[in-house]
């Protein structure tokens, strides 16, 4: 594959304080599993660190992208659909919410592929107008989604129509096991998004707006799973046609 036909694909980053050496400073990083992933797949990996944002520098950052990945991380301010944090909920990072947020609006409304993973499915819900869970041990009674010290759970999820999700992913037996990691799930579905895969639980696990030509987002890691990176690939092709279709 040559290097003109590798999309650009951008990934949102922490920004938190973070030890290397000597230093103990606030920085921006993201695991190397994320972009290892979209580099398997074909793209060339960019990644956007939280930062001052309105919407004319969202698109601005846009316009050099061919696709986008809202990543994993802390959790979303609930100020932002209506609720008061619960007692296991982070503390807001307010930057990294209001550049996410941004940068989804501005992507959506410029029918950029757009992938979410864990905390980027729910930036699309909240963003379009839906509502979270804020700590899932309250309603599902147990704590197999977030197991804690790091060690992802593997979680059986069925998939749900005949969507992008399943057209990626339908060739698995079902269910498929995928790796899950969060706490907070989507609770009040956002008017134009439709559920293409749940648990056994009813926990939403993936979500797709059939509006736009690529916009899918997970509530799994599948950057954990690295023997499967379909979904990656499938960002990427999306994100081929979307930079051609430009040109």
């Amino acid at each position: 594959m040559s290097v003109s036909d590798r999309p650009v694909i951008g990934l949102t980053t922490y920004l938190e304080q973070a030890q290397t050496g000597v230093w103990d400073v606030p920085a921006a990083f993201l695991p190397k599993a994320y972009f290892e992933a979209v580099t398997r797949a074909g793209g060339i990996a960019v990644l956007l660190p939280p930062q001052p944002v309105s919407p004319e520098i969202a698109r601005r950052v846009l316009q050099g992208l061919d696709g986008l990945i809202i990543t994993g991380g802390k959790d979303f301010n609930p100020e932002r659909y209506g609720q008061e944090p619960h007692p296991t909920t982070d503390d807001p990072r307010l930057d990294r919410d209001a550049w996410e947020a941004e940068l989804l609006s501005q992507a959506l409304d410029a029918d950029l592929p757009f992938l979410g993973i864990c905390r980027g499915a729910q930036v699309l819900n909240v963003g379009l107008g839906g509502t979270l869970h804020q700590h899932l041990p309250d309603v599902v009674g147990h704590t197999k989604y977030q197991a804690g010290g790091g060690i992802f759970t593997q979680m059986p999820v069925e998939l749900e129509g005949n969507l992008l999700t399943r057209e990626m992913l339908g060739g698995e037996p079902d269910p498929l096991l995928v790796p899950v990691y969060h706490h907070q799930a989507i609770d009040r579905l956002a008017d134009g998004l439709v559920v293409t895969a749940r648990t056994s639980d009813g926990v939403i696990e993936a979500v797709e707006l059939p509006s736009a030509t690529f916009a899918v987002a997970v509530q799994w890691h599948p950057e954990a799973a690295p023997e499967d990176i379909r979904l990656f690939e499938g960002l990427v092709e999306a994100a081929r046609h979307y930079r051609k279709a430009l040109a």
